[in-house]
């Protein structure tokens, strides 16, 4: 068996981003295997996230947007985000930033599915390769990123699903604004829970557009491309050419995701609860919580000592799911609410999670607090 001081079961955003940030650190030339079951050559997926500082990603973004657009039937609202800038990554070329980084240090890479077996000393990881073949290696820790089981342990907690289709579309007519992010277009009928249309422009013909729906239960797959036809329409954008298509299920869940799962492993990126269980956002919060990860290690020689989400915004999450799985129709004027009667700077912090608690309350107050209300008394008594 080969012995390697760390290995990371997934090679997405969650194994990659932490591979990155050891790579950045003094813990560089620790030995390191990205255990991965995808090639990853293929434009999979995007992620998108606002900040208010450089990135390390900056060099590689397909777009940055400074401006952002809320639709709803009463309202149309454009803010400049500044000093915020709203960024996008597509999946390709952060796997290839990625790879090209890491192969400068002491990282493997290895195409298969791993298994991990838990050890006093160090964990034992059991990898099946594509052609059938099994190997076997040691780690002093396993950071395990795979796919959460879809499931729901305790039912007193709430379950939904971000689930969208997104088309990349090259239109007869000039219908997109380029410098705009149309975060959310409410604007059209709400299906079980809280949808809408998110756009992501990059030229007056070309932008990619999102279908999406906070619910619990996906729905046929001729409904996404029944509603972006339909909205293509609306916008008179004329004949069109797909250049790319996108589809995703995102878990939203105020369940917690226990981060140890053993004496030398540790859940990271989904599977240790990286998801904003409120928004579907993740990018950003698997990048705080890598270099959280490495601090833990250089200080205390192992990845457990990380700070836990705070309380107040855990409550904030479980109280909207609350709303939105019980009371769905309320999702559309929740959210006209928030987005109309605050600064959006204040409303990005808030998704973020890095408001303090005076600037909470002018969110909460935003839309009538009865909801809310009832969804904490159903919650908690």
């Amino acid at each position: 068996m080969t012995a390697y001081d760390y290995v990371l079961l997934g090679g997405g955003a969650a194994g990659l981003s932490l591979a990155l940030a050891l790579a950045r650190s003094p813990l560089r030339d620790k030995s390191i295997l990205i255990v991965e079951k995808d090639e990853k050559k293929t434009n999979d997926r995007t992620w998108c996230f606002w900040t208010d500082a450089p990135t390390p990603f900056d060099g590689i973004a397909r777009r940055v947007w400074t401006r952002l657009r809320f639709l709803a039937p009463a309202a149309d609202r454009t803010w400049d985000l500044l000093p915020f800038r709203y960024l996008m990554l597509r999946g390709l070329d952060f796997y290839e930033h990625a790879r090209r980084e890491l192969t400068r240090h002491n990282v493997t890479f290895l195409r298969g599915a791993g298994e991990v077996e838990d050890g006093a000393d160090f964990a034992r990881v059991t990898v099946a390769l594509p052609d059938g073949g099994v190997q076997t290696f040691t780690a002093d820790y396993v950071f395990d990123s795979r796919p959460p089981v879809d499931r729901i342990a305790n039912p007193t907690y709430n379950f939904l699903k971000q689930h969208f289709l997104g088309w990349e579309v090259e239109t007869e007519r000039p219908v997109f604004d380029p410098e705009t992010v149309t975060m959310f277009d409410l604007r059209t009928p709400q299906r079980g829970g809280i949808t809408f249309f998110y756009v992501l422009p990059f030229a007056p013909t070309r932008a990619l557009v999102e279908y999406t729906l906070f619910s619990p239960d996906l729905l046929p797959p001729e409904d996404y491309e029944a509603a972006l036809r339909g909205y293509l329409a609306d916008l008179g954008a004329g004949s069109y050419r797909i250049l790319e298509t996108e589809r995703g299920v995102i878990p939203m869940t105020d369940q917690p995701f226990p981060r140890r799962l053993g004496r030398r492993v540790i859940a990271i990126g989904t599977r240790g609860g990286r998801v904003k269980p409120s928004t579907g956002y993740a990018f950003a919060r698997i990048q705080r919580d890598s270099a959280r990860i490495v601090a833990s290690l250089l200080r205390r020689g192992h990845p457990f000592a990380i700070p836990p989400d705070k309380l107040r915004f855990r409550l904030h999450d479980s109280v909207l799911l609350e709303v939105l799985a019980r009371e769905p129709d309320l999702g559309r004027p929740i959210f006209t609410a928030i987005f109309t009667k605050n600064p959006i700077q204040r409303v990005l912090k808030f998704l973020d999670d890095r408001t303090a608690w005076w600037e909470d309350l002018p969110i909460m107050v935003a839309h009538d607090p009865r909801p809310f209300l009832r969804a904490v008394w159903r919650r908690f008594f």
